[in-house]
Formats: C-alpha cells, sequence, structure tokens
C-alpha cells in the first residue's frame, strides 16, 4: 500500500538513469511492469550495471513484475500498444531514432491514450547539436565541468564516486513524473516529461555555476576544504581524519572552548570571521596540530556535545554499520524467490501517513519472470499467451 498504488506504470528502461526514476514509483506502491526483449542467446546485450541477480541490478529493479516482449516484431509492438492503453505512465530512455523507429515515441503511444505522461532520460536533451549521442555518467562528470571541481588543487580532474548524473536525471525524471501526474489530476491531460545527464548535472552545480553565471568567475578544485566558509573540512586526528565545521563566529569560539584551544583562539589575525577566510592555509594547519591531539573518537564527542558538526570519514562498511543508520534502517530486505532476501537499500523519503514497509514487496525480477502473469492482468488468454511463445514475442 503506498500513495501510488493506483498507478501503472510501463518501464522500457536500461542501465541506471531510467530505472532510477522508474524505482522511486515502485518503491511507494505504483504497479510497475519492466518491459525488456527476450534474452539474446549469445549473452548480447547484457546490462551494463551487470548480471540481474548482482547488487546493482538488484536494487535498481525491486518491487518490479518483469515482461519480456520483442517490440521489433509487429505482435510484439501490438502487446505494447495493448498494454499502453491501460497505463498511466511510460518511461523510456531510448535514443531518439530508436524510440520513433519503434514506435514506441509519444505521439505512438498518445494516439492510443491521449492522457499518458511519457517519460524520457537520454544523455543530451531530446533535440540540440548533442542529441544523438551517447550519454555515459563518467562523460557527463567531465562536460558538465563537475570533475573540474573535485579533488586536491593541481592534481587534475576527478570523477564522483558515485554515478552521480545518472542518479540524478533519475531524481529529476521521477520528480517530473509526480509533478505531471498532479497536473494530469486537475486537468486531465497527459504529457511529454523529460530531462537529461547534462541538464541534471548543470543543475547540480549549484551555487558554483551560480558563481559563473552570475559574475563569470570559474570556480577551481577546493579538495576537502569549503570553497567559502572557514574552516569546514578535513582535519588529521591522532588516529585519522575527521571533517568538521566551525565556520561563524559563535562556532569558532565553541571550537576553540571544545579542545581548550586559548592559542587558536587569542590570536589577532583570527579574532574576525573574514581574517580566517584569508588565512586559510595557514589556520588549516594551526588547527591540525591542535585537533591530532585527540582521537577521532574523542572530537566527534566533544565538538558535537558544544554543538560544532563534526563526523568520522567512514568507508562504505563503516557507514552502514553507524548506530544512526542502522538506527534509520537504511538497508532492508528483498525476498528472493532463489537468493532468499537481499538486503537493498531504501527510499530516503518518510512520510507520516505511509510508513516505510519493513521489507520490499519483492526482489528485481527475472528476464520474464512475469510474463504470463502480466498478459493475464491485460485480459490475454492462455491460448494468445501461448501464441506470443511460439512465434518469440514473449
Amino acid at each position: 500500500m503506498g500513495p501510488l498504488e493506483h498507478i501503472r506504470v510501463l518501464d522500457l528502461t536500461h542501465a541506471r538513469a531510467g530505472p532510477t526514476a522508474v524505482r522511486l514509483l515502485a518503491d511507494w506502491g505504483a504497479h510497475v511492469i519492466k518491459i525488456e526483449a527476450p534474452p539474446d542467446p549469445s549473452g548480447a546485450g547484457r546490462a551494463v550495471t551487470g548480471a540481474r541477480r548482482g547488487p546493482d541490478e538488484q536494487n535498481l529493479h525491486r518491487n518490479k513484475q518483469g515482461l519480456t516482449l520483442n517490440l521489433k516484431h509487429p505482435e510484439g509492438h501490438a502487446v505494447f500498444m495493448r498494454l499502453a492503453e491501460d497505463a498511466d505512465v511510460v518511461v523510456e530512455n531510448f535514443k531518439a531514432e530508436v524510440k520513433h523507429r519503434l514506435k514506441v515515441d509519444y505521439e505512438s503511444v498518445k494516439g492510443v491514450n491521449p492522457n499518458i505522461i511519457y517519460a524520457s532520460i537520454s544523455g543530451f536533451g531530446q533535440d540540440g547539436p548533442y542529441s544523438d549521442r551517447a550519454g555515459v555518467d563518467q562523460i557527463v562528470q567531465g562536460m558538465s565541468g563537475l570533475m573540474s571541481i573535485t579533488g586536491q588543487p593541481g592534481t587534475g580532474p576527478w570523477r564522483v564516486g558515485i554515478a552521480i548524473s545518472d542518479t540524478s536525471a533519475g531524481m529529476f525524471l521521477g520528480q517530473g513524473i509526480l509533478l505531471a501526474l498532479l497536473h494530469r489530476e486537475r486537468t486531465g491531460e497527459g504529457q511529454w516529461v523529460h530531462t537529461s545527464l547534462l541538464e541534471a548535472m548543470m543543475s547540480k552545480l549549484d551555487f558554483q555555476g551560480a558563481r559563473y553565471t552570475m559574475s563569470g568567475e570559474v570556480p577551481e578544485q577546493q579538495g576537502n576544504d569549503h570553497p567559502y566558509s572557514t574552516p569546514m573540512g578535513t582535519f588529521r586526528s591522532a588516529d585519522g581524519l575527521v571533517n568538521l565545521a566551525a565556520p561563524s563566529q559563535r562556532l569558532w569560539e565553541r571550537f576553540c572552548g571544545a579542545l581548550d584551544a586559548s592559542e587558536l583562539f587569542d590570536k589577532p589575525e583570527y579574532k574576525k570571521r573574514g581574517e580566517r577566510v584569508k588565512r586559510k592555509v595557514q589556520l588549516n594547519q594551526d588547527i591540525n596540530a591542535v585537533t591530532q591531539q585527540f582521537t577521532t573518537a574523542d572530537l566527534v564527542s566533544k565538538l558535537n556535545a558544544a554543538g560544532v558538526p563534526c563526523g568520522p570519514i567512514n568507508d562504505i562498511g563503516q557507514a552502514f554499520e553507524d548506530e544512526q543508520v542502522k538506527f534509520l534502517r537504511m538497508a532492508k530486505a528483498a525476498p528472493h524467490s532463489q537468493l532468499g532476501d537481499l538486503n537493498l537499500i531504501r527510499s530516503p523519503i518518510n512520510m507520516s501517513a505511509f510508513r516505510q514497509p519493513d521489507t520490499f514487496d519483492t526482489a528485481a525480477p527475472d528476464p520474464g519472470q512475469d510474463s504470463v502473469a502480466v498478459l493475464r492482468q491485460f485480459g490475454y488468454d492462455d491460448a494468445q499467451i501461448e501464441a506470443l511463445k511460439t512465434s518469440g514475442v514473449i
């Protein structure tokens, strides 16, 4: 049960960006049918996100039903259009020429369902000079300027450690679908919603991008330091590193007080915030001389008790074992018929009217796992389904 339980979604997406958008809908109750081509016996076309029973595909496609459908076959196309007549949302991330060749583009689907919400993700946009290019996360990280501001100064560009343009585009498209559904509830009108990896990343640049659009300033690498605020970054402890933030006058006073750093607080050149910003390099060195006298645990305890944000720098395993993360239950089970319960990462959205379920409804389906059940839901009888199997449509 969820706020989207009345919504039926046809999922034509592959890779990561499109499935991220659909996952938002599936996690909150939408009836999602993942449509993909029947498996190629040669193994060609294997997902870039790995094997279906691997962690990436399982995390992307939980809470969906699986239908294989050969859209290149006339009968396969007819089946898709029959499903589209009763769908609320179609989500795809084909190249423009592919979806038009398959006749599953917006205008084609709108012809059988004028109220459809048709949602698309591309690498660079639905039109424009780069619209026919294939787009992948790392290419867009570079083109958007993100890699130029990531990493330590002078070290050259660095890739962000997650597929941030894929996941960001998916999140934005999911929001767009919800906006379109709200609009349809009020007006009865369907529409085409689309975004791209490049648009998502240009938006994600946020204040760094606005520094250029407003004043022509081109931001540069700052490493682990904040571009404006000081001190805010990574500092040494006796047994490792911590992140801390004490940029305001009040936080600076609390920071120095919590660590008995009177010699730091009393320095005339550090008395005012603006002066501390000008002397960031020397200030960071002086702070390190203080913080490395304490363990990471002591710094986290003392500074947070004083109201100064401070935290450890965890690896992924340490993050999931953190007591707050465990309290939030960010990982929960998805039942799989062959693999048992799989721990996957839950939606970060919390709603007072719809509590987070204790488990996912299902793990990701194997390709075509639910083909028969899905077709029966749309009125196909056993003889028709068998004929579709025989002709290689499903």
